[in-house]
């Protein structure tokens, strides 16, 4: 099992940058996907990046170019930096780690876009 908590999340005027931290405790991170989703209000939780075990990755349409993840697995950390920020990124951003059909959760961290 592994415990995920958030941080770095906050209140950035459009064209700004912010960097989500997710530190792991618990389990052997290096074994799982890790992930982070976003949820706006009335919407659903949607994929914005993930990272494989091995380091591959893939992002949302929306966010191809404005956001990187990266992970440290000896910091047990996943990153995601967030250049260009638009309004409409504001939402819970919530990390996430996969292994063999399980996943995890974080408690989320508010991300608001507005000038």
């Amino acid at each position: 099992q592994v415990q995920l908590v958030e941080s770095g999340g906050g209140l950035v005027q459009p064209g700004g940058s912010l960097r989500l931290s997710c530190a792991a405790s618990g389990s052997i991170f290096g074994i799982y996907d890790m992930g982070w989703y976003r949820q706006a209000p009335g919407k659903q939780r949607d994929m914005v990046a993930r990272i494989s075990n091995g380091g591959s990755t893939n992002y949302a349409d929306s966010v191809k170019g404005r956001f990187t993840i990266s992970r440290d697995n000896t910091k047990k950390t996943v990153y995601l930096q967030m250049n260009s920020l638009r309004p409409e990124d504001t939402a819970v951003y919530y990390c996430n780690a996969h292994f063999l059909a399980r996943d995890y959760w974080g408690q989320g961290t508010q991300v608001t876009v507005s000038s």
